[in-house]
Formats: C-alpha cells, structure tokens, sequence
C-alpha cells in the first residue's frame, strides 16, 4: 500500500495510490480527510509507528505506553512520541515515504514554517508518479 497525504481546500486527504483512480473524478481511494495530521514514532530510531487524526493517534500512543509499561519494557513506552498539528504536506510525506525521517522532523519542528503548506509542483509531480 503506497499512502499519501496531500492538502486540498484547507484539510489533510490522505490517499492510497496502490488503488485504482477513480474514472469519474481521477482521485485515488480516499482513507482519511482531517483538520490536522498526528505522527506517532520511536525517537531512538525515527521509526513510523501509526499516523492519521490526531484522536486516533494519541489514542493509540497512550494504549501502546499503558501495554508497554506494564509489560516492564519503560524503554520502549518513554520511546514513542507524537506530533501532532498543521504539519507541511512535503514532511508528513517524507515520514511515509523514508525510514527514519521522523526523528529528522522533530528535531526540525521550530524550524519548519507552522501551518500547512501546499507542496510546489515538482513536489506534487514527483509524489504522483511513485
């Protein structure tokens, strides 16, 4: 499954490029539209755990900590971190798309502009072909 996020009237549409376009509108399957984006990982390794609306995320990450803990694995529960907001569509795509970006991201959070930004159209075209 090839997943993409990309920004349209002020929302996250977050698409599976493996399915067929659809014939009447040209649009892949639609699997999430949100306000806001959340990315859980692992910090030690800038892993991709889950990504999706920021509920469901945080959600997960507090079950996943709550397990862990339990199980004796502190390590791994103070591992997972979540991001969550109006992220640039080029980086959420980046965590997809490259093992370990994640961390890379974080550690550019005051960096990167706040908001959402629509991706040039090399960016757009480059994504739409893989």
């Amino acid at each position: 499954m090839t997943l993409q996020y990309q920004l349209k009237e002020g929302h996250y549409h977050l698409y599976d490029l493996s399915t067929p376009a659809s014939r009447v509108t040209g649009e892949h399957r639609l699997r999430l539209k949100s306000e806001t984006v959340a990315i859980a990982f692992e910090a030690s390794t800038g892993a991709l755990r889950e990504h999706g609306s920021p509920t469901r995320i945080h959600c997960w990450a507090n079950n996943a900590r709550r397990r862990l803990r339990a199980s004796g694995a502190l390590d791994q529960a103070n591992d997972i971190v979540v991001v969550s907001g109006p992220l640039p569509v080029e980086e959420i795509n980046k965590c997809l798309e490259i093992h370990g970006y994640c961390r890379d991201m974080f550690g550019r959070l005051h960096e990167l502009p706040h908001g959402k930004r629509i991706p040039s159209a090399s960016t757009a075209e480059q994504h739409t072909t893989h």
